[in-house]
């Protein structure tokens, strides 16, 4: 997967009298038809404080995915703009993958040389991606089943299985203080690391993010780094040209996702599902201090988080393979209950595990399609538009709620997506469900999708999943970050949120997927709001560069033309 032309100690930025800090920067393979952009990994060694605790020595590094036009400028500090985008809750910087090389190709086709920063929270350096790689070098996904599932080693290494829940054993202490401030500093620090001049940020980095990247991006800007009220170079609003709200808000008022709604404050948490978001910031505040990684029982945990991308790998392998990851899906509780929360037609099914599951056939692409289009995928932060079930009957679905029911309660978009929920109901032998990719939506599916409402390939999709070094999924999400920024008006959140509003003053284009979270856009009298019909909150990271009407994607298109004109 990873190239061996790593260029150990390459500089980006302009010289400084300081010592920089040891860096690596190593090409890795894709297989994304955008040639015209390179992507690189890039590490930097910006070790943690002692205050963190005992922690892997490889999370004293921080990592982002950089991608720049392969005929623009070698350093960064020569680009004409950089975006630099904090990802969402369970997010990891291959999130961007399909964004940041569309946004590259549109700003280079209009002469113009732009860099996209995915980045990564130090969390997921305790993820173990040995048998993804090995399976991307070898062809054959039996080499990371058999790495996660079934014991097998791979190159001597033998993988360490996942924490039991609620994974508060000791080596995740340390993600206790991955909270507001360390993940602002871990921007800050490397946004010096990689551009020492202050002037040189302000001129030409684009700060944002997706989801919860957004919110993260709003106290950014409102941070004073030195915690001196009287130097202001170092505050967050003066890193930043202008920001990028992907399905989001540029702001600390976690509210924004209420569309305006006076909700009960409990509502606060963004990301989650309503229904599940009440009750996890009810309980927040109690289990930040004791449960470092916020994972539950079924659906969110460090391995069904790495069940996605198995499964992206599955269909970026083999796309019409029959069973590759039911066959070797892990038979324990959580997998089995996850599987009957993302895919069960209703309640009976739910809660007895009947029909089994695992008695379903269907291509690797059909079984991606189920768990993550929005046709099928109960909730709607996890929603992508990806086509729709190409043969083998289906039914409504009831499970969580049906339709109509779902329409009518606060926050529906939030918690549940706008489209119509699916069922696969054929579980014969001689049954294979196989998927229609986005853009092979005909008449004979359109009393359940019609064209305007897909836009993602399921086959960038799984690559997105499976190819970037650094994964699309987050294994290890720290309890605290959500914890303190819900907790805006004090603690830690509040400690050097010193400039409320700042993101208001400068240059904002936010993008809102109609079937999104609806952010309340923010009152900017600089800012940009861009609509998206047919999109879905993850759509707005992996939307096709070519769209179903003919046009180039809106995102990437839209925010490429806003990078260059920034003043």
């Amino acid at each position: 997967m990873v190239l061996s032309t790593a260029l150990a100690l390459t500089w980006t930025g302009a010289p400084t009298s300081e010592a920089a800090p040891a860096r690596s920067e190593t090409t890795y393979a894709s297989t994304s038809a955008v040639s015209s952009v390179v992507a690189t990994v890039v590490r930097v060694r910006i070790p943690l404080p002692p205050t963190a605790g005992r922690h892997p020595e490889a999370c004293d590094w921080l990592s982002y995915l950089r991608f720049r036009s392969s005929a623009g400028p070698g350093r960064s500090a020569d680009a004409d703009r950089i975006v630099v985008a904090q990802p969402g809750i369970f997010e990891g910087a291959g999130a961007f993958e399909s964004v940041a090389r569309n946004t590259v190709a549109a700003a280079a086709r209009a002469g113009s040389s732009i860099e996209f920063w995915a980045l990564d929270r130090r969390s997921n350096c305790m993820e173990d991606h040995t048998g993804i790689d090995a399976a991307l070098k070898s062809g054959s996904f039996e080499t990371a089943a058999g790495y996660y599932v079934s014991g097998k080693t791979v190159n001597g290494r033998r993988f360490a299985g996942f924490p039991d829940f609620p994974a508060n054993g000791p080596q995740y202490a340390w993600l206790r203080h991955q909270g507001v401030e360390q993940t602002l500093r871990d921007e800050y620090d490397l946004l010096r690391a990689e551009l020492p001049d202050q002037r040189l940020r302000k001129q030409k980095v684009i700060c944002g993010g997706h989801s919860l990247g957004g919110f993260i991006t709003g106290f950014f800007a409102e941070w004073d780094f030195d915690g001196d009220r009287r130097t202001t170079q170092d505050a967050g609003f003066n890193q930043c040209a202008g920001y990028v709200a992907l399905d989001t808000g540029i702001t600390s008022d976690l509210t924004a996702l209420t569309g305006g709604l006076n909700l009960p404050t409990s509502v606060r948490i963004p990301d989650i599902p309503a229904p599940v978001g009440t009750v996890l910031d009810a309980a927040l505040g109690i289990v930040d201090t004791a449960l470092p990684v916020l994972a539950l029982p079924a659906v969110i945990n460090p391995e069904t988080m790495n069940l996605l991308a198995l499964t992206g790998l599955a269909a970026r392998l083999d796309p019409d393979g029959v069973d590759d990851v039911i066959t070797h899906l892990p038979k324990n509780l959580n997998v089995d209950m996850t599987l009957r929360t993302l895919l069960a037609k209703d309640y009976p099914m739910f809660l007895t595990g009947q029909p089994d599951i695992h008695t379903l056939h269907a291509t690797n692409t059909a079984v991606l399609g189920a768990i993550l289009d929005d046709n099928s995928q109960p909730f709607g932060f996890l929603q992508t538009s990806v086509g729709f079930i190409g043969s083998g009957p289906v039914v409504p679905k009831s499970f969580p709620l049906p339709d109509a029911v779902a329409k009518r309660i606060p926050l529906s978009l939030t918690s549940f997506g706008d489209a119509p929920k699916y069922a696969p109901s054929g579980f014969a032998p001689d049954i294979v469900y196989t998927w229609r990719d986005y853009d092979q939506i005909d008449p004979s599916l359109y009393r359940y999708t019609t064209p305007s409402n897909e836009v993602t390939s399921i086959h960038e999709l799984a690559r997105n999943l499976s190819e970037p070094p650094l994964d699309f999924t987050e294994w290890y999400f720290p309890t605290a970050l959500p914890a303190e920024l819900s907790n805006r008006n004090g603690g830690a959140a509040a400690r050097h949120r010193f400039y409320p509003g700042a993101a208001n003053r400068a240059p904002m284009v936010t993008f809102i997927a109609a079937g999104g979270v609806q952010p309340t856009p923010a009152a900017n009298p600089r800012g940009i709001v861009v609509r998206l019909p047919g999109y879905n909150h993850i759509d707005v990271l992996t939307a096709a560069a070519r769209q179903n009407n003919g046009r180039p994607e809106q995102v990437s298109t839209r925010l490429a033309a806003f990078a260059i004109n920034v003043r």
